[in-house]
């Protein structure tokens, strides 16, 4: 049977839906997440429908969200009720409306739930004094599989568990003391919930932390359910790092899911760079940034694409790239930027680490630090195309009188054209939101003679010399392959 390829995006029923638009809802803006997709390569819609605090449709069996409150003081909570009960006053039900919507544009329609929602047993805690259990609680999965039945009656394709918020992004799923006892647990409560979905007709997809041993140490047996056929999509993805990764580690999960037939869809997470000055947000991910991740994952054998939170409202620039990613023919002679991702603390808490950033602690000849990198392009059979390879290194704390030595596959890098730049907005620790236009060097190498491989590369770096009286180390802080193509090249 051949697997479905789908080009996915996600709307979570908040930041561009329920929190903006204002009550009464018209069906117009009931809409808006399907009609600003709708035309572009995107295929399947899904809509997430539970936060811990509430369920984002109107439930007949859950709890809406802010539904126990008589009075909001967040007009941005507020709104979100309001929008959702304006609707069903009318006799509209938002979820149908969403379901049909997507239908009407050929669309797969699926619900996305976090299954970190446990309604009415409390915030999860190893210390039954002070909140719940989680899904080792019977009451908690009970409620839950009761919101399941009620969705998957639903006209809508399936119904998506999602597994990946935790840990992170959502309460856990289960707490320390009990992911020894309870895995098989978690598993009988999946297995349930996806006879019951399946009985009525629909798919159930998958979300879950693309590090194998996270999965495992949140107790979550992945490669059991698989092999029992429970799931009809997996999505490997993080919360706790919401940056695009052009190498983010899914090799294991496309294995496994390829032994039970079951398709993967690689997470085009939205973000690349920290914001403005004082601004807590992100940049979100360039064109070149996305073909560079998207050609990774394709390469390592998933099924299509899978993307969120574009830069919102969606302009030409976000429906172009939407339609770009549905089509891998669109990417293949066209710029890539192949970023390294940068290691935070958060994700590498819970085993999402990155090679960024590596301190040369002084200058040394002896110490030698090795980048793998990995590219899907090929700088040698596709050489007429290519127009422009540059290699980019960011180093904090360095000067020009710096000299290193950096190999590309072993071969040195000394003769081809280098220049320094200024290493403006990067994060450093003392001052996480500013651009700083002294702190480090941008080192831009023309790979004109001594190219990247098609696959895995290793860029090897030293500090070997630096001026009298500057013993301080440098810092790689980022570390980057451009590919720009032309017509001629």
């Amino acid at each position: 049977m051949e697997r479905p390829q789908r080009t996915i995006y996600f709307n979570d029923a908040r930041h561009f839906f329920l929190f903006v638009f204002e009550p009464p809802m018209t069906i117009e803006d009931a809409w808006r997440p399907v009609d600003e997709v709708a035309g572009t390569g995107v295929n399947t819609l899904v809509y997430g429908i539970a936060r811990a605090d509430g369920l984002f449709f109107p439930t007949k069996t859950g709890k809406l969200f802010c539904s126990h409150l008589d009075d909001i003081e967040n007009s941005i909570y507020w709104k979100v009720r309001e929008n959702i009960l304006s609707l069903q006053e009318r006799g509209l039900d938002l979820l149908q409306v969403l379901a049909d919507r997507a239908h009407e544009k050929r669309m797969e329609f699926f619900t996305s739930f976090r299954m970190g929602t446990y309604e009415g047993v409390g915030s999860p805690s190893s210390d039954p004094n002070v909140g719940g259990r989680g899904l080792a609680d019977p009451d908690a999965r009970e409620k839950q599989y009761r919101v399941f039945e009620e969705i998957a009656t639903y006209n809508i394709e399936g119904i998506e568990l999602d597994f990946g918020g935790s840990p992170g992004g959502m309460p856990p799923v289960l707490v320390e003391d009990d992911i020894s006892t309870h895995s098989s647990v978690l598993t009988d409560h999946v297995r349930r919930i996806s006879e019951m979905v399946r009985l009525q007709g629909k798919q159930v997809g998958l979300r879950i932390p693309c590090v194998e041993k996270v999965c495992d140490s949140q107790g979550f047996e992945i490669r059991t359910w698989l092999q029992e056929g429970l799931i009809d999509y997996v999505v490997p993805m993080m919360y706790a790092n919401l940056r695009i990764d052009t190498q983010m580690p899914i090799g294991w999960i496309v294995e496994a899911s390829n032994d039970a037939d079951v398709p993967v869809y690689g997470m085009l997470q939205p973000f690349f760079e920290d914001g403005y000055p004082n601004h807590g947000y992100y940049e979100h991910f360039t064109p070149e940034l996305m073909r560079a991740a998207a050609s990774n994952f394709l390469t390592k054998g998933v099924d299509g694409l899978y993307t969120w939170f574009l830069d919102w409202p969606l302009g030409s620039a976000e429906r172009a790239m939407l339609t770009e990613i549905a089509d891998p023919s669109l990417m293949i002679e066209a710029d890539k930027q192949y970023r390294l991702p940068r290691r935070e603390q958060r994700s590498a808490e819970f085993g999402y680490g990155a090679t960024l950033p590596i301190d040369i602690p002084k200058a040394d000849t002896k110490d030698r630090r090795k980048i793998p990198i990995q590219i899907s392009d090929d700088p040698v059979g596709n050489s007429n195309r290519i127009q422009k390879i540059t290699l980019r290194i960011r180093i904090r704390n360095t000067v020009s009188a710096d000299r290193y030595s950096i190999l590309l596959n072993g071969q040195s890098l000394s003769e081809e054209p280098t220049r320094r730049t200024s290493g403006a907005f990067v994060r450093i620790p003392v001052s996480p939101h500013r651009i700083e236009h002294y702190s480090s060097q941008w080192l831009e190498i023309d790979l004109n003679s001594v190219r990247p491989t098609q696959g895995s590369n290793v860029i090897e770096i030293s500090l070997d010399n630096r001026p009298p009286k500057l013993s301080g180390g440098v810092t790689i802080d980022d570390l980057e392959i451009n590919i720009e193509y032309d017509q001629f090249g």
